[in-house]
């Protein structure tokens, strides 16, 4: 079926369309039910096939780039309305098992536009436009800057518990500081102030700990993640006797079971008489390597300590957040302007913090 309508335009109040009004419609022409389909294909998809998709499934014509605009014009809403106190996590760490919150942060790289491919497309686009005799869509102004360099690193925080049956979390591209304060604001809001135990679970960045030393002071505990410390004993093992070897696999596994049952002060003893028989040499710098690396986070390594008071040892959750939210922006080919990014990664929040539904239910309520 098709409808027409019509659209009053004056210069004080620009075009109005009372079916659109009636319909609930937006400013934008689409309905709510309209951009949270469109939304949730462009977390999976990317615009072209998006598009293509919303006209053979829903007879919805939208070019892949509005629907681009779309999707990241809502994003920024969302974003908008979270950081003003709109929106938020429908959880609060007195629903949590046990009332325990679990914090988490790490980065991860983003391919971003730099402004030499940001001149190129402009040139390649006005040769265009000339040669099909069209005129220029957008209005004249100061280009928006690319990034310097193609890649950037976002910052990502989570917040969990321990049967993770309640999450949520947030990325940005800002630096370690802007991250910080989100991180502080996102926690208050989920009142790690009344949880009975809160700790955090990270890779041992010195960036995260030192964000959560200044805006979460009230953790019990901040944890090294079991995982990236076995990363770091597999690769010290591996110079000592070979990658793939059965030697190195058992010297790592003792390794691992000493931090594990016994605490890291233990397995910086063994390492100490490891580094005697080695004093020098490629073995050498990888046993002093990975004893540095325990040896500033040893009170992060008390993995005895922490079980028996049941905390959790691993961040699965962060890194699958890490994954989940920029999974988008990671496709083959694909350059974001940061703003854009964000965008994209605001939706992916809302949709992988269990909150969609609740937040475009709203919308439609409106």
């Amino acid at each position: 079926m098709e409808f027409s309508r019509s659209v009053y335009w004056s210069a004080q109040n620009g075009s109005v369309a009372p079916l659109d009004t009636l319909l609930g419609i937006d400013k934008d022409r689409y309905s709510a039910g309209i951009r949270e389909m469109a939304c949730r294909l462009s977390l999976n998809e990317a615009f072209v096939p998006a598009s293509e998709v919303l006209a053979r499934t829903a007879q919805l014509f939208i070019s892949h780039s509005a629907l681009r605009d779309l999707a990241q014009r809502e994003g920024r809403r969302v974003e908008q309305s979270i950081r003003r106190g709109q929106y938020g996590p429908d959880w609060t760490s007195e629903d949590c098992t046990y009332q325990a919150l679990i914090v988490g942060a790490d980065g991860v790289m983003v391919p971003t536009v730099t402004d030499e491919q940001k001149r190129k497309r402009r040139g390649t686009e006005a040769l265009r436009r000339q040669e099909q005799g069209r005129k220029r869509g957008r209005k004249p102004g100061r280009p928006k800057s690319g990034s310097d360099g193609s890649y950037k690193e976002f910052k990502i925080v989570s917040f969990y518990d321990p049967d993770k049956s309640h999450k949520y979390a947030m990325g940005t591209s800002g630096n370690h500081e802007v991250l910080g304060r989100r991180m502080r604001r996102e926690a208050i809001k989920l009142g790690i102030g009344r949880a009975r135990r809160k700790s955090s679970v990270t890779d041992g960045a010195e960036w995260i700990a030192k964000q959560c030393a200044i805006q979460l002071p009230m953790l019990d505990e901040n944890i090294l993640d079991y995982y990236h410390l076995r990363d770091n004993v597999i690769a010290a093992a591996q110079v000592l006797y070979g990658e793939g070897t059965a030697t190195a696999r058992v010297w790592r596994e003792e390794m691992m079971g000493i931090v594990w049952n016994r605490g890291s002060l233990v397995m910086l003893d063994k390492l100490s008489n490891y580094l005697r028989r080695h004093r020098q040499g490629p073995k050498h710098k990888a046993l002093a390597s990975l004893r540095e690396y325990v040896a500033k986070r040893v009170h992060m390594t008390d993995y005895p300590s922490f079980r028996q008071a049941g905390y959790d040892c691993g961040s699965g959750p962060t890194e699958s957040f890490c994954g989940t939210l920029t999974a988008r922006l990671k496709g083959r080919g694909m350059r974001w302007d940061k703003d854009n990014a964000e965008a994209i990664m605001a939706l992916g929040r809302l949709y992988y913090s269990n909150l969609w539904r609740d937040y475009w239910s709203r919308l439609r309520a409106a």
